[in-house]
């Protein structure tokens, strides 16, 4: 039990993270699309997240705050060698948070100053983000050639959040809107591969570790499946989006929604691969960071009461605002 609570602790932390990234990149790629709407599409594309954008930044405390607890060691390096990141995605996300609010109550003169600042924000969030991931997978070693991979995934994950974005505004908008959401993520989806494809011939050069554990047989066999994944799902997102718009209104736009999903889910998979039983790849395993098992014992009874209240809450949140989406208002 003492070996295995640490793998416990980790595995929630990674799923409370690949959640993060589902359920808030989509409303961060709204955000990031919110510029290309007229003044009444941003309303309805605002509303279209309302109800959930709080619940989703829940996953993200609940990931950090067990790196806090159950890995203090790897939390006091990663955040101290991310702190200038983690800082510009936080007044992201204030930002985010002011503006969302400040939109309706502070007039409709300042309508116009308050989009801008959501979209400011949620460009902000999502480029940290991906700067911090990058930073990550590369032993947070602050490298030339670990800055530019940094850089790469910072400019390829909101292209990533704007697939995710468009394909939510097309589960919960209709007609017009719906076929610009569409166009936007076909649009999106051009640069979001080519970052996906880049970051994967380049993450084995930056990183020894990870080539060595990935292009080694029969690893590398058993490991075709996620590659193979994602390029289905790649795939056939292209095809969905390239249907006539007659087409896609007759379309299930969850299908749509699904395929980014499933490319998160994989590239989840191969980096929990690339990294375990490391936390900080070459550094720390997530055993030598551990805290004491009296700690994670202590801390596990919380979870299990926390994690699951979570779960029940958002799925309630999801079934009750389940409907289309209409113009956001406060009466």
């Amino acid at each position: 039990m003492e070996a295995l609570l640490p793998i416990i602790f980790v595995a929630i932390m990674g799923l409370a993270l690949l959640l993060y990234v589902i359920l808030d990149g989509y409303d961060l790629g709204v955000g990031l699309l919110l510029p290309l709407a007229s003044d009444k599409e941003k309303d309805v594309m605002i509303a279209s997240i309302g109800p959930f954008w709080d619940a989703n930044e829940t996953w993200i405390v609940l990931g950090v705050g067990v790196l806090l607890i159950a890995f203090p060691a790897a939390h006091g390096i990663i955040l101290t060698s991310l702190y200038v990141p983690a800082t510009v995605m936080l007044l992201g996300l204030i930002l985010r948070g002011v503006a969302f609010d400040f939109r309706v109550k502070a007039g409709s003169h300042r309508k116009a100053m308050w989009n801008q600042l959501f979209f400011v924000g949620s460009l902000l969030a999502s480029t940290a983000q991906g700067w911090m991931l990058g930073s990550y997978i590369t032993g947070l070693e602050h490298t030339q050639l670990n800055m530019v991979f940094s850089i790469l995934i910072a400019l390829c994950l909101p292209a990533l959040y704007c697939v995710l974005g468009a394909s939510w505004l097309m589960i919960k908008t209709e007609d017009e809107l719906f076929l610009k959401a569409a166009v936007w993520a076909k649009k999106s989806l051009s640069p979001m591969a080519v970052g996906l494809l880049l970051v994967s011939i380049a993450t084995p050069l930056v990183s020894q570790v990870i080539a060595d554990r990935w292009f080694q047989l029969p690893q590398f066999i058993g490991l075709l499946p996620i590659p193979i994944a994602s390029v289905i799902a790649l795939s056939l997102l292209y095809v969905l989006l390239s249907r006539t718009p007659e087409q896609l209104l007759m379309t299930n736009p969850w299908m749509i929604f699904m395929c980014p999903v499933i490319i998160c889910v994989m590239a989840a998979l191969g980096l929990a691969y690339s990294i375990f039983p490391d936390i900080i790849i070459g550094q720390l395993t997530i055993w030598e960071a551990a805290a004491h098992t009296s700690s994670l014992k202590f801390t596990f009874v919380g979870v299990v009461i926390a994690l699951p209240c979570i779960f029940v809450y958002t799925i309630f949140v999801y079934r009750v605002f389940s409907g289309k989406a209409s113009e956001l208002t406060y009466d």
